[in-house]
């Protein structure tokens, strides 16, 4: 018998009786200020990028109490640390900024963070993310944001800061090591509108 003779004169279930196929749940997600439940899965999320990829230079994972204490130093100077999260409550990715430097002169100026879980990556959220990171550093009387950036496998974080803005204003070469090869990084700065005066960060 003939392959298409055999799947014309197979029998097939009446469509009642056919499994009818799931669809797909929307992806969707809320941004919202980090909270010390949070903290857990941001952690299991940083630490799968520490010893999986170069993106990251640090080589050792961090510990619960290290992101407690950045939370906490955040909150302090007023900073934006953000998460999305999923209806089910799992934390999807997060994103923070810093100060550029301990130096009160940069006062005006972050430095950009953002991860996302595996399960949330090419779906849009790198974007709204910083989208929201952008707005909430507005609002806090940030100047400039600069995001320091691996020169190796994280092209598709340059692109995205790219579309929002961010412009490239130095490379560094070999600056950092891990696994076994040097790596080196890629500067880029954006200026914003800033809603309101800053003070200095409190110290």
């Amino acid at each position: 018998m003939l392959e298409e003779e055999y799947e014309r004169d197979r029998r097939r279930l009446p469509w009642h009786l056919r499994r009818r196929s799931t669809p797909e749940r929307p992806f969707s997600y809320e941004i919202r200020p980090v909270t010390d439940a949070d903290l857990p899965d941001v952690r299991e999320i940083y630490n799968y990028y520490v010893t999986n990829s170069v993106v990251t230079f640090d080589e050792k994972k961090w510990a619960l109490g290290q992101w407690r204490d950045k939370r906490a130093d955040l909150a302090r100077l007023g900073l934006p640390f953000l998460v999305a999260e999923s209806p089910t409550g799992q934390v999807l990715g997060y994103a923070l900024v810093q100060p550029m430097s301990a130096k009160s002169g940069y006062r005006y100026s972050v430095e950009t963070t953002i991860y996302l879980g595996q399960a949330a990556a090419g779906k849009g959220l790198g974007r709204a993310m910083l989208e929201a990171l952008i707005a909430a550093c507005e609002a806090a009387g940030i100047r400039e944001m600069v995001a320091i950036i691996s020169d190796k496998g994280a092209e598709a974080s340059v692109a995205l800061h790219e579309r929002l803005g961010f412009v490239e204003v130095g490379r560094m070469g070999r600056v950092g090591y891990k696994f076994g090869r040097p790596l080196g990084t890629i500067s880029m700065q954006k200026s914003l509108n800033p809603k309101k005066k800053r003070r200095l960060f409190a110290r």
